[in-house]
């Protein structure tokens, strides 16, 4: 058997180990059944061994198809780091990586982590995009981005993961708002602000995340305003009495005489981060990727490996915890 054809034929096998049904297994495929079942038969005559149990109503795995699935798995996640490769090459001489990074990044990480991959990857063009986490696991499916910088909690069926890093979240306030006098602000402290966040668009599970935590804590806000860009947030915090949400390196380097920025009490809120990428595409220059994101968000981001104090659970089709 050709090895092409013994890829195409494992693709086969573990999408109907996965679906549990021909039918359905041939449509996420695109193909027709027929085909499919003859792939499957020919696989089971070269490895002599049966691989499902077929009845009317359902297939299921046999013993030597349920200890072959994750050798199969690994030979297709392989096969498809070459091809990652391949086009990189293809794209140019040294090479192209095509990554995304949230609008919240501040400028002194980003330029660490430029500099971090390009002692680590010297010979690889890197196409850096500012992506909402939305626009970057689109772009995953679209297959147009190979690696990115994304928040958590979000669906990452599909994706591989590096470090969890966790930001807490501090509030930025008016300096002759009430709570701008305490030393750390209970959520509640709060209640009666207008909320500035980001649009929930980018994101939109920690959109809601974010706000039941609030709610949780004492703190549901009049209303939400959207804002991104520091200018802005800073304009809305001023003129309409809101708050915002920040990471501790988000704070403005010159003191600012209208505004303060506190520690939230307890540590409620958080960006939580890793580097993602397509399962089984997690090359060298992706990981150097992920490396240097990682060492930069920790050096120049005040971020922290997440180490949970409480038992976590896993989302549905997720890797990461709530």
């Amino acid at each position: 058997m050709l090895v092409v054809d013994l890829i195409r034929h494992l693709e086969c096998f573990v999408a109907v180990a996965e679906e549990s049904h021909f039918g359905r297994a041939a449509t996420r495929l695109g193909m027709a059944q027929p085909p499919l079942s003859q792939r499957i038969q020919r696989l089971e005559r070269e490895l002599e061994v049966r691989l499902f149990d077929r009845t009317s109503r359902q297939v299921a795995l046999t013993k030597a198809g349920r200890l072959l699935l994750p050798e199969a798995r690994e030979l297709l996640a392989r096969s498809e780091s070459l091809r990652a490769a391949a086009r990189r090459i293809r794209d140019g001489e040294s090479g192209l990586l095509r990554a995304g990074l949230p609008p919240d990044i501040a400028g002194d990480t980003v330029a660490a982590l430029l500099t971090g991959f390009q002692d680590r990857r010297s010979g690889v063009e890197l196409e850096l995009h500012e992506l909402s986490t939305t626009d970057q696991l689109a772009r995953f499916a679209a297959h147009e981005l190979d690696v990115g910088l994304i928040h958590h909690p979000c669906d990452v069926t599909g994706l591989e993961l590096g470090p969890v890093l966790r930001r807490e979240l501090g509030v930025l306030l008016p300096r002759d708002a009430e709570a701008a006098g305490l030393t750390e602000v209970p959520l509640a402290a709060l209640a009666g602000s207008d909320l500035i966040l980001f649009p929930r668009a980018g994101a939109p599970v920690l959109y809601d995340d974010l706000l039941t935590t609030c709610a949780r804590g004492g703190y549901t806000p009049p209303a939400v305003r959207h804002g991104q860009g520091a200018s802005f947030v800073r304009g809305l915090v001023l003129s309409v009495g809101a708050v915002a949400f920040s990471p501790r390196d988000a704070r403005a380097v010159e003191p600012d005489a209208d505004l303060v920025w506190r520690p939230l009490a307890g540590a409620p809120l958080a960006w939580r981060h890793s580097v993602a990428w397509p399962r089984g595409h997690g090359d060298t220059a992706v990981r150097a990727f992920a490396d240097a994101a990682t060492h930069a968000l920790r050096t120049t981001a005040d971020a922290r490996p997440d180490t949970p104090t409480r038992p976590m659970r896993l989302r549905p089709a997720s890797e990461y915890w709530l």
